[in-house]
């Protein structure tokens, strides 16, 4: 039911006219890379796994649909459609890139195949979970990147979209490469390492500064990390190494003290020299204030001696990009006389003319002689017209790996742990050149391009 209306009103359409059950071959895409960006980082599969497993109609979905009424008064759906509702059994083949894999325009990331009202059925839930949690995944990749090696922290639930759009963030921000969330659900649910200590509130609740400090630590002595900039930046840092000494005494450590306000490069570099004086060599300092990778990058070259970085607001609602632009088109249909068609979408627009066929994405490699692998090439092929023998790479993988069969699971989830490991290992054999210079190419297959000139001059 978390669908647009417009599906199940296709979908009756195509059941009065008893075509709802031809074959036919949908791919989810996008056609531009988020923040002018040259990559993107698909996320979002397991999610959709969870969804598919679970497609049904319940019995008040149904009555709820039995309620609609068209612009006559009279019932949008009939009993009849309705009862065919009821009788869903998942059939499609489903096919997609494995989360964690570094991905590009008009690329298939999900590709699924079989009756035509059932591929038509998921589009909207498809895309609205494949689209937001890749989004922010690549943000993620791109804020971990700025840090260079430092641990990113995300922090953005109490200015995400929503309890759904918070969790999702959290969930993706990981797989993009942070090291951890403040969201407790997230943590529950995904497995996500959780961080997290005081506010500004807890603070100002004691009568001194230092008294909260102090009172904390007796609370939680191994979980030290203090916010200095209630009131004095400079004097939170002197009393939160006061503080803690005496826990150094107790055997407990100051794990780090949190800057979120001010001139960030300047008062890291000044509260450093203070750690630094005292001993506290391992006490991190952690910089939160609506960071993002512009920021972050910023702050390095001005020399700010921050070590973790607590990424919110600009990390969860992706702040200057809020949408990936992901669509879902037919690319092939089942005709009456039971033949296979090849569908194209044209437009004015080049780039929202869409590609034909049961679409791959083959990925080639060439190795060094160490035998050590860097990404070449992406081709989008047809498997059924197959590939030119001259585009035939020693090295090669095709990315669509099989989810379902017949609507049957056949894919093994791997954890969400190792999704953000193969993140970071494909960032890192992704050279930054390719990124940065776009040598990095992705093409049509030579025979996929000749059909697709085929039908769009046909149509023209």
């Amino acid at each position: 039911m978390l669908t647009d209306l417009y599906q199940l009103t296709m979908i009756n359409g195509y059941w009065k006219n008893n075509m709802h059950d031809r074959h036919s071959v949908f791919q989810l895409f996008f056609r531009k890379n988020p923040f002018d960006n040259n990559f993107s980082i698909v996320c979002g599969l397991e999610d959709a796994i969870r969804y598919l497993n679970n497609l049904e109609f319940s019995e008040s979905d149904i009555e709820y649909l039995g309620s609609l009424k068209g612009n006559d008064s009279k019932p949008l759906f009939s009993e009849d459609f309705l009862k065919f509702l009821q009788t869903i059994d998942f059939k499609c083949d489903v096919d997609a890139i494995p989360e964690g894999t570094v991905v590009f325009p008009n690329e298939p990331l999900l590709r699924i195949i079989g009756p035509l009202w059932q591929c038509q059925l998921i589009e909207t839930t498809l895309l609205n979970i494949i689209n937001f949690q890749t989004l922010i995944a690549t943000k993620a990749g791109r804020i971990v990147a700025a840090a260079e090696g430092d641990p990113v922290l995300e922090f953005g639930l109490r200015r995400a979209q929503g309890p759904d759009g918070g969790l999702s963030a959290s969930r993706a921000a990981y797989v993009g490469g942070c090291q951890s969330t403040s969201n407790v659900l997230a943590g529950k649910v995904h497995g996500i390492p959780v961080k997290g200590t005081h506010a500004h509130s807890w603070v100002m609740c004691f009568e001194e500064e230092i008294d909260s400090f102090k009172a904390y630590a007796e609370a939680m002595p191994n979980n030290c990390v203090f916010l200095i900039d209630t009131y004095n930046t400079i004097e939170g840092a002197k009393k939160a190494i006061e503080v803690g000494k005496e826990l150094k005494r107790k055997g407990y450590k100051l794990l780090g003290i949190r800057l979120d306000s001010g001139d960030l490069a300047s008062l890291s570099i000044k509260v450093r020299e203070l750690l630094d004086e005292e001993g506290f060599h391992n006490t991190s300092i952690i910089a939160s204030n609506d960071l993002d990778e512009y920021r972050i990058k910023k702050l390095k070259e001005e020399g700010a001696e921050i070590s973790i970085w607590g990424v919110g607001t600009r990390l969860s609602t992706a702040y200057d990009q809020p949408a990936l632009g992901g669509v879902y088109k037919l690319a092939g249909i089942e005709n009456e006389s039971g033949e296979f068609e090849y569908k194209v979408k044209l437009s004015e627009q080049k780039i929202k003319v869409s590609n034909p066929g049961v679409l791959q994405v083959r990925r080639y490699y060439e190795s060094d002689e160490m035998g050590n692998l860097s990404p070449l090439k992406d081709t989008i092929f047809c498997e059924k017209l197959g590939i030119d023998d001259e585009m035939v790479e020693e090295i090669f993988e095709d990315l669509l790996m099989p989810i379902f069969r017949k609507g049957k699971l056949v894919y093994n989830s791997p954890d969400i742990h190792s999704i953000r490991n193969k993140t970071i290992s494909q960032l890192q054999t992704f050279s930054e050149a390719d990124f940065e210079q776009e040598n990095f190419k992705v093409g049509l297959e030579n025979k996929l391009n000749d059909i697709r000139n085929k039908i769009i001059k046909s149509h023209r």
